[in-house]
């Protein structure tokens, strides 16, 4: 099975537009968003395109393929508009390995969740990345409309090959063999 995961959005239309342009592209059976996904926080400035209602009802389209995790700008208005359920973290089972999926403002590189698992994705800080630590690969797709740090727009995709950072455009940034 083939898995996008894509992660702060901010209620960019023209980057959510782009995510599922390369996700079908790339053939992505699944679609997997740590968070963040219609509202920009305050902390943040408005991402190119700010439209979170068209936002939600381009997800809402492809509700049979969303697994969600509610970020920490996702509030319960938010979940209002959403055809689908937005849960605090998940574990799943893909291609025979275990995936621990939240958003990033509980878990991360530095704090590993509790339990044995292949795989950590997150979001929130915005930087794609994938790293091993402690026998345990851990990757966060980065923000699909705010990047920091220098870093790109950024998602993943998981498969049975492995792990790939990709940028917006296309381009591999990062992989990795699970």
């Amino acid at each position: 099975m083939k898995v996008a995961i894509g992660s702060d959005i901010h209620g960019s239309l023209s980057c959510a537009h782009a995510f599922f342009t390369q996700a079908d592209a790339l053939g992505a059976e699944k679609i997997l968003l740590l968070g963040d996904l219609y509202y920009h926080g305050v902390r943040n400035p408005l991402p190119e395109g700010y439209a979170p209602l068209k936002v939600a009802e381009l997800i809402n389209a492809r509700k049979d393929k969303i697994l969600a995790v509610r970020g920490n700008c996702d509030s319960d208005v938010d979940l209002m508009v959403s055809s689908f359920d937005l849960v605090s973290s998940a574990v799943l089972c893909l291609g025979g390995k275990t995936v621990f999926a939240s958003h990033g403002d509980r878990f991360d590189i530095d704090h590993l969740p509790a339990g044995k698992y292949d795989l950590v994705l997150y979001g929130h800080y915005h930087t794609g990345f994938i790293r091993k630590k402690d026998g345990v690969i851990v990757a966060n797709p980065g923000s699909l409309s705010l990047p920091k740090d220098g870093t790109e727009k950024s998602f993943l995709i998981l498969d049975d090959n492995g792990l790939t950072l990709y940028s917006l455009e296309g381009k591999v940034l990062d992989k990795i063999a699970l």
